[in-house]
């Protein structure tokens, strides 16, 4: 699993058969000390609660397209879950 911050919202035109109540979040990775990695991406949230500005957790590859109720639709990430905290094994609470 992989971790981010969601930083915004989509909203598509044509929506793919099995994606209708699926919400577009745009995600952008993080490392494990929350600082970015790369460019934001597009995830479907599977939880339907991930709002902006939250810190969540998601899967790509086909993985992605498991988390959903409609399992062969095409997405490339997908919001499995929202973070409250992470702890490194060092101790340190982030």
């Amino acid at each position: 699993m992989l971790l981010g911050k969601v930083v915004g919202t989509l909203t598509a035109c044509v929506v793919y058969e099995g994606l209708e109540s699926v919400p577009l979040l745009l995600v952008q990775p993080l490392d494990k000390k929350e600082k970015p990695t790369g460019s934001p991406i597009v995830a479907a949230d599977s939880t339907r609660m991930a709002g902006l500005d939250e810190l969540i957790y998601y899967e790509g590859g086909r993985e992605a397209a498991m988390t959903l109720e409609e399992t062969f639709v095409p997405v490339d990430a997908s919001i499995i879950g929202i973070v409250d905290e992470i702890n490194l094994t060092d101790g340190v609470k982030i």
